[in-house]
């Protein structure tokens, strides 16, 4: 095997030397087309205005959203809280809390 390798060593080195350019070469042609591929997506053809006015107010309302979700989901974690309060401290007042709550606000 020693003597296979040293006879052929410049074949196999030189067929691995073409074997990485290819590689990179192949991976280079990829990442331009990935590259081209975000380009279009990032900037709108044309220029068309009205698109970018349209995204952005979407953007708007989908961070308002976001916001407004937020709050809301806080506020309902305190009164989660303040009813488990009310559970240890005055079971009979808890009990009559989610009684109201899940009957009669429907």
């Amino acid at each position: 095997m020693k003597e296979w390798i040293a006879k052929y060593q410049k074949a196999i080195v030189g067929t691995g030397a073409v074997s990485v350019l290819l590689i990179c070469y192949l991976q280079q042609r990829e990442m331009a087309g990935l590259r081209n591929e975000l380009n279009e997506l990032r900037y709108l053809s044309g220029g068309d205005i009205v698109k970018a006015q349209y995204i952005d107010s979407l953007q708007t309302v989908n961070d308002s959203l976001k916001s407004d979700n937020f709050n809301l989901n806080t506020i309902i974690g305190r009164y989660e809280l303040t009813l488990e309060n009310l559970k240890e401290e005055n079971p009979d007042a808890g009990k009559q809390f989610e009684n109201f709550f899940y009957t009669q606000t429907e």
